[in-house]
């Protein structure tokens, strides 16, 4: 059976340190959103997280339970996965988190990257998209190439208020870079 397919990551620990791994990660990434950590420790909790996503959306005594045996501090964080979580991912259908590769951060190069929740405040795509369409604006495009048409579609389709929101982030970047700009025409003056 050498080179049989693993139902999942051992990560080189026992499996009890692990388990205590993928907590701590979990917790982590519900209570600050967003989490930077190496890419397999990434793909395997991000597996535990969209779980809980699905059981806070279930909101049943069973799933309660079961979520306050996996987070280390669940009263802090139940009331946010069973509350503000619940509402935001009740339309979505799967797809609660995202794993984006980043450069490697530490000295032995391991493959890192951030796990992060998705529709929330700290979304990097959101974040990324508004840029590039400010940008566009700015230069006097208004057509959107087909990459950023389709990322367009993809952060604003579960979103509460998506176009709103997205629009709101672009006159905010616009304004940003007029202000930064006209402080910079200052500062050469001077």
């Amino acid at each position: 059976m050498a080179g049989g397919a693993a139902k999942y990551r051992h990560l080189s620990r026992k499996s009890s340190h692990r388990q205590a791994l993928l907590r701590n990660l979990v917790t982590s990434l519900f209570k600050h959103e967003s989490i930077t950590t190496t890419w397999p420790k990434a793909k395997e909790a991000q597996r535990l997280a969209e779980k809980l996503i699905t059981l806070g959306k279930k909101n049943t005594e069973a799933s309660r339970k079961r979520a306050l045996s996996i987070f280390y501090t669940p009263h802090d964080l139940l009331p946010k996965l069973f509350g503000p979580l619940r509402e935001r991912y009740a339309e979505r259908p799967g797809g609660y988190t995202r794993v984006l590769r980043v450069e490697p951060k530490k000295d032995d190069q391991a493959p890192s990257a951030i796990l992060e929740l998705v529709d929330g405040p700290k979304d990097m795509r959101f974040a990324l998209t508004a840029r590039t369409i400010a940008r566009q604006r700015s230069q006097g495009l208004e057509t959107l190439n087909e990459l950023t048409a389709m990322n367009v579609r993809k952060v604003t389709r579960f979103r509460k208020d998506g176009v709103e929101g997205l629009e709101r982030a672009i006159d905010r970047l616009a304004l940003d870079g007029k202000e930064t700009k006209s402080s910079r025409d200052v500062d050469e003056k001077q």
